[in-house]
């Protein structure tokens, strides 16, 4: 990169705004959304991570940002023994099914973790959405823009 493009960049707040681009790979601009649903499948809570980050930190993030529940259903991408615990300290029981690959293993109800259904419904409907599925925007926050009012209009209105 040229000087006078970095000055131009910085004149025009590029490297100061704070707004990350997504996360790049050979496919093109790609990011995590990771979503937090009530009982009833509606999202409350939003956050985007970068392709190549792991759920289980980002899931501690999010859950935070919502009052204590009863239960927490996820999939076998948040089996982690730390986010199991710091769920127990807050009263909340995990509803995770364990890696295949896990040598202490954790007892899950399935009736229970077949309610996971609801999320997966929830973005299935986001990504009816083209500008959502297909990640138009270059921005995170214009991406998770679209993510939130895409929300409030399948599900608040």
């Amino acid at each position: 990169m040229s000087k006078r493009t970095a000055r131009h960049r910085a004149e025009k707040g590029g490297a100061k705004t704070g707004c990350w681009p997504l996360a790049r790979s050979r496919g093109g601009r790609n990011t995590k959304i990771h979503a937090l649903a009530d009982a009833r499948g509606r999202l409350i809570a939003i956050l985007l991570t970068g392709s190549e980050a792991h759920d289980c930190p980002a899931a501690e993030r999010l859950i935070r940002r919502a009052k204590a529940a009863k239960r927490m259903l996820g999939d076998k991408a948040y089996d982690s023994a730390e986010l199991r615990l710091w769920l127990e300290g807050r009263g909340t029981k995990p509803v995770i099914p364990n890696h295949s690959n896990r040598k202490q293993s954790f007892s899950f109800n399935k009736r229970v973790y077949k309610e996971r259904r609801r999320i997966e419904n929830a973005f299935s409907r986001l990504k009816d959405f083209r500008r959502i599925a297909t990640r138009y925007d270059r921005l995170a926050r214009n991406f998770l823009a679209s993510v939130c009012l895409a929300a409030a209009l399948v599900w608040w209105i």
